[in-house]
């Protein structure tokens, strides 16, 4: 390690092993394995769960949209697994995906009218998360407010649960057929196939055990293993009630099919926007954190220059998200795309690569076939998933202009 690494970079004791970390803004072995589990939990059942019903369901149906579900969260469990188990392989501990990957693949991965229409309600949404953005400085402050997730993510699944099931009580007749011609099934199941991995993002997960206390490894299992059986649940519950209650006209974001009281909507939509911004800020957390940490930002966060640079840093980072959204509101389409380029790679081809680019000499010849036999399969999925998300925004660019009120 020459002087700039060392001078970057400082070595801690953890329980009887000397272990590197490097050099971060941001809090580390701070939070219990089950703030951590509630972490992942907000993630997975953010307000995207309110459009599964439309975007895995409907183009897979009754079969393959259940097996496919089981099947996503079994196989996100067990790559989870892969990336967590490598968190302090060599001797170090890699607190982000791209140290991560960089240390095992040598290189670096990550471089340096009056009405109101749907632009203004992303406006209006971006300011919201900037200001959640600059007033929580790093993942292990939002403690209380993982509480308040987990009531507001309550609060619109309950909602959407119980309408849907009063909805399809009263209508005995649904349409389950996956709807258009056989060119149009093969590519909107494909892009389905997409979202099905987009539910388990983990392109993150380093980050995300970064905070948690030791052993990281043993804890961080600890809060996968309920991520997966208990934090599924009530995506589970929402997307088949919701399927099962409209069949294939389930739209894309399912409180737009439910029939009910208007406040009581009202109380779901508004929850679900407050819980996207609780959400939304951990899925963003990476970017922070390298901002904060190339920039040198440490101490109070209440202090004046550091609440200036979140404020100006983090302010522009969703100014610019913003803008996108507003510019090309195709929510399910990105959804396939995001699936395709980022939770396809990083969800499951990086991590079986790098398990047994790591684990190379402790595998047997069937563990190296099985991991390569992933890397390829996926492989293959990400590409046509891509192909067939990239062929749905230019059908929907040809239906939609720019900055269109859908």
């Amino acid at each position: 390690m020459d002087t700039n690494d060392a001078r970057n970079r400082k070595v801690v004791a953890v329980e009887k092993f000397d272990l590197e970390t490097p050099e971060t803004a941001h809090q580390i072995s701070s939070d219990s394995w089950f703030q951590v589990a509630f972490v992942l939990t907000t993630g997975i059942n953010s307000a995207y769960v309110l459009g599964y019903s439309g975007t895995v369901m409907v183009p897979l149906g009754w079969t393959g949209g259940v097996v496919g579900l089981i099947l996503a969260t079994a196989i996100s469990l067990y790559a989870n697994s892969l990336i967590a188990k490598l968190h302090e392989f060599g001797g170090k501990r890699h607190i982000r995906y791209r140290d991560l990957a960089g240390f095992i693949y040598v290189y670096v991965l990550f471089r340096d009218d009056s009405v109101m229409k749907l632009p203004h309600f992303i406006a209006i949404s971006g300011v919201v998360c900037a200001l959640f953005a600059i007033g929580i400085p790093h993942l292990s402050a939002l403690g209380f407010w993982l509480g308040v997730s987990t009531i507001l993510s309550l609060i619109y699944i309950v909602v959407a649960i119980v309408l849907s099931a009063k909805d399809g009580v009263n209508k005995p007749s649904r349409d389950y057929n996956i709807q258009g011609s056989s060119i149009n099934k093969l590519f909107t199941i494909t892009g389905a196939a997409a979202n099905l991995v987009f539910a388990f993002n983990t392109g993150m997960l380093p980050e995300i055990q970064a905070t948690v206390k030791q052993p990281v490894v043993k804890n961080m299992m600890k809060a996968l293993y309920f991520q997966f059986t208990a934090g599924v649940l009530p995506m589970y519950a929402v997307t088949f009630i919701g399927y099962w209650a409209y069949g294939s006209s389930t739209s894309t974001y399912l409180l737009n099919s439910v029939s009910g009281p208007l406040w009581v909507k009202a109380l779901a939509n508004i929850s679900a926007f407050l819980q996207s911004v609780i959400s939304l800020h951990i899925f963003a957390s990476p970017s922070y954190e390298y901002m904060d940490t190339k920039f040198g930002i440490k101490g109070s966060p209440l202090a004046l220059k550091n609440l200036l640079f979140r404020t100006v840093a983090r302010g522009s980072y969703i100014a610019v998200s913003t803008l996108l959204s507003a510019l090309l509101p195709f929510l399910g389409d990105f959804m396939s795309l995001t699936g395709a380029i980022s939770t396809f790679p990083l969800t499951f081809i990086l991590a079986n690569h790098m398990y047994l680019v790591a684990m190379n000499s402790k595998l047997t010849t069937i563990s190296k076939l099985w991991h390569w036999l992933n890397v390829c399969f996926f492989g293959l999925m990400s590409l046509a998933a891509a192909i067939a998300a990239v062929r749905l925004i230019t059908v929907d660019s040809k239906n939609f202009h720019v900055f269109a009120d859908v």
